[in-house]
């Protein structure tokens, strides 16, 4: 496994990751603790949150699975080369795990507080259901030849912006 060749590099790379991490992680505060305060989620915009779920839902199994996954790190190495580093760092695990949350926790928000005659709409429903369902129908074609590496990184390629 490749390791830094430069500790000043690598301090950087890590303050930046955790900076990065703290300052996105902020930005999902604001929302919820106002969602609390009013106990309603009129305004909110309830196809964001659905999406927003699936991409960083998509993001976190990216994440968790490169990171921790011997099998799919072992891939990566015979794809990319044993000098090569992983990349996902933990501050990238961290934030995924922590953005599903805040953005589950949300979504919870829309079930219990007024919500007045806001609904989801049936196009981001659609796009929700037709993106799991790729997902699902990858992993079964994966399972038999266990090649994790491929589909990890088309899951992550087509996650929502």
């Amino acid at each position: 496994m490749a390791s830094w060749n430069s500790i000043p590099l690598e301090i950087t790379y890590n303050t930046f990751g955790w900076l990065a991490f703290f300052s996105w992680s902020i930005s999902f505060y604001p929302q919820v603790i106002l969602n609390f305060r009013r106990k309603s989620v009129v305004g909110l915009n309830f196809d964001f949150v659905l999406l927003n779920l699936t991409k960083h839902s998509s993001y976190m199994i990216y994440n968790v699975c490169l990171y921790f996954s011997p099998v799919i790190q072992r891939q990566y190495f015979e794809k990319y080369g044993s000098g090569e580093m992983i990349p996902v760092a933990a501050n990238d695990v961290a934030f995924s795990i922590h953005a599903v949350l805040l953005t589950a926790i949300t979504l919870f928000q829309i079930v219990i507080f007024d919500r007045g005659t806001q609904k989801v709409s049936k196009i981001s429903v659609g796009i929700v259901i037709a993106v799991w369902l790729i997902a699902a129908i990858c992993f079964f074609i994966a399972l038999p030849s266990q090649s994790w590496l491929c589909l990890n990184f088309v899951a992550a390629r087509y996650k929502f912006s």
